[in-house]
């Protein structure tokens, strides 16, 4: 049932973002401030071709309604097959007894799930009726949660907010407190691990980011540890984040991806993108953000730290693209094809995802506080500006446009056209930033690993130096920094990998998925056999996308029995992956892609 305000005379039909896989079986105008329930006046409709990734749902209206004029629509559908519902078998989750299903809007998706206006432009509340069977609980991003009889839940989003993060998630789950208004959500096989590894870590994020940002709107945080299968780190669905259970490290250290997360709930969830090809409004907000919570919390060696692993990354991108490539500017075009003549010219909005619009973005809103040369000032302009655009969707014309009239001597001096850094080059021109944030406080902790990943990559190992060092009180993204260095120098001599790996259980041994990705990533690249089954275990106990090509592409580029590693793993590990990772896998491994 959509509730709808006419904006312009003359609008004969309502047209809707669909799906190919939604059934609609009847739509009807309701009776002016009518029933709920009531039948209304049937309207006629047709469904058209519109882009690659979805379909034009028209509905006639009996006349063109008033500007200003209220007017409610009710839509009779079917959905379930397509690409934004998904479906998991008991053996796709953590408890392997019973089913679960989910849906995942960001970018496009949510057409398959709901008709609707399907953009980041459009932003309104919405409330929703689910009656899942015995033995299962439904969630969704909404402010109020109640349940009633007959296992039927009522949800009720009281903010307005784009289509893409209304989400629905129906399993066996049950939850835990953890904070004075956050829960977990987990499979009870996860609830004690999720309990023990958020309980209380959550409130101190979301203070610091009031403190910053202003506060928090949305009542509750709550998280949803996904099934292993959920193919991505985390989606900021609102009031409930849903993220992989790779976060569930057991000792905390991966806590911080929360706080990207969290950042989300202003950069994203409040002040929106209103187009896909200005995704860096999101994210590169989004990242600042969270480096802003993790200085405060952490200090600012280890942000630089976790900066410099992000920077590698993007360099990875580019180096992979080609600098010059269409997606490497932070506006990128996506815009469907124009008029009926080519409607299936358009970009998927979901094929643009790469790490520019993070970390170049997260470059562009760090020489904007290199501009202002005051954090202090800086952090109450990002205030203002969640202020000035809550609950809207915004350009990055709006967002620098108040950039300047925040700082009027800024914009006397023609900031935003410095040569080589003008606003508009930072926007439209592809390849490495021009501007790179000062990460040298990483440096202490930087400058050890690289000493260290130097002696165990010499010929002869040099124990004494090497036992010198203790790596004990190591965090996470020091040993990540460190992994990365071995993996560049390797293959390492010969041997240097077993006493390395018998030397620092820490890392062979790990239980943190960021280590064990990059262990098993060391272990293939230099085709140490002996521990090949670790390769294995991590790819059975996860299908988190970032973790799962990366080592498919290391063991089909490797020897022959890396890519028999790869055969034999797939065929077990197959039926446990989300499908489009699967595809993605069978890409690789040179396998038929079914349509």
């Amino acid at each position: 049932r959509l509730e709808l305000r006419c904006l312009r005379a003359g609008a004969r039909a309502l047209v809707l973002d669909a799906h190919p896989a939604l059934s609609v079986r009847r739509a009807a105008l309701l009776p002016p401030g009518g029933a709920e329930d009531g039948e209304g006046r049937e309207l006629p409709f047709e469904s058209s071709p519109f882009a690659s990734y979805g379909s034009a749902l028209r509905i006639a209206l009996p006349e063109p309604p008033r500007p200003g004029q209220l007017l409610a629509v009710r839509i009779d559908y079917e959905a379930g097959e397509g690409p934004g519902v998904c479906w998991l078998t008991p053996e796709q989750t953590a408890g392997r007894q019973k089913p679960y299903m989910y849906t995942q809007g960001q970018a496009v998706l949510n057409r398959s799930f709901f008709p609707g206006f399907d953009t980041p432009a459009v932003k309104c509340t919405y409330s929703a009726t689910v009656q899942v069977p015995e033995g299962f609980t439904a969630v969704m991003s909404a402010t109020t949660w109640e349940k009633q009889k007959d296992n039927t839940f009522i949800f009720k989003m009281d903010h307005p907010i784009p289509s893409y993060l209304i989400a629905l998630a129906v399993g066996d789950i049950v939850s835990a407190e953890v904070g004075p208004r956050s829960r977990v959500w987990a499979e009870p096989c996860l609830i004690e691990a999720a309990k023990k590894e958020y309980d209380g870590v959550i409130e101190e994020f979301l203070a610091v980011g009031e403190k910053l940002f202003g506060p928090y709107v949305w009542g509750r945080y709550d998280i949803l540890f996904m099934p292993p299968s959920f193919p991505f780190g985390g989606m900021e669905n609102p009031c409930i984040t849903f993220v992989t259970p790779c976060l569930l490290a057991g000792d905390r250290s991966l806590v911080d991806v929360i706080i990207h997360e969290i950042s989300h709930s202003w950069f994203g969830n409040l002040v929106t993108n209103a187009t896909w090809g200005e995704f860096w409004l999101n994210e590169g907000f989004t990242m600042y953000a969270q480096r802003r919570i993790s200085t405060e919390v952490y200090g600012s060696a280890y942000t630089c730290l976790e900066a410099a692993t992000g920077r590698a990354l993007l360099r990875q991108h580019m180096d992979n693209t080609g600098e010059d490539h269409p997606l490497n500017k932070l506006r990128v075009v996506i815009e469907p094809g124009v008029g009926c003549l080519s409607p299936l010219l358009g970009v998927n909005p979901d094929d643009t995802y790469n790490e520019t619009p993070y970390e170049k973005g997260y470059c562009f809103v760090s020489y904007l506080a290199h501009l202002v040369g005051d954090q202090g000032k800086f952090d109450a302009f990002l205030q203002a500006y969640v202020e000035q655009f809550k609950f809207q969707s915004i350009t990055a014309d709006d967002a620098l446009n108040f950039f300047l009239e925040y700082f009027p001597e800024l914009k006397k001096q023609g900031v935003d056209s410095i040569p080589g850094l003008e606003f508009n080059h930072w926007l439209n021109t592809p390849g490495w930033p021009p501007f790179l944030p000062d990460l040298s406080p990483g440096q202490q902790l930087m400058k050890p690993a690289d000493e260290l990943a130097e002696l165990w990559a010499a010929d002869s190992l040099n124990m004494e130096a090497i036992e010198a060092v203790d790596i004990t009180a190591w965090k996470t993204y020091q040993l990540v920094y460190f992994l990365d260095q071995i993996l560049q120098k390797s293959p390492l001599p010969e041997g240097n990998v077993e006493r390395l790996s018998t030397m620092y259980p820490k890392i062979s041994k790990a239980q943190n998925a960021e280590l064990r990705l990059r262990w098993c990533q060391i272990v293939l690249k230099n085709n140490h056999e002996p521990e090949y089954s670790k390769v294995k275990d991590f790819l059975r106990s996860q299908g988190k996308q970032k973790y799962t090509l990366p080592l498919y592409r290391a063991m089909w580029g490797g020897s022959e029995s890396a890519r028999a590693l790869a055969m034999e793993t797939f065929s077990v590990t197959a039926p446990q992956l989300h499908v489009n990772v699967q595809n993605y896998v069978k890409k690789i491994l040179g396998l038929e892609v079914a349509e």
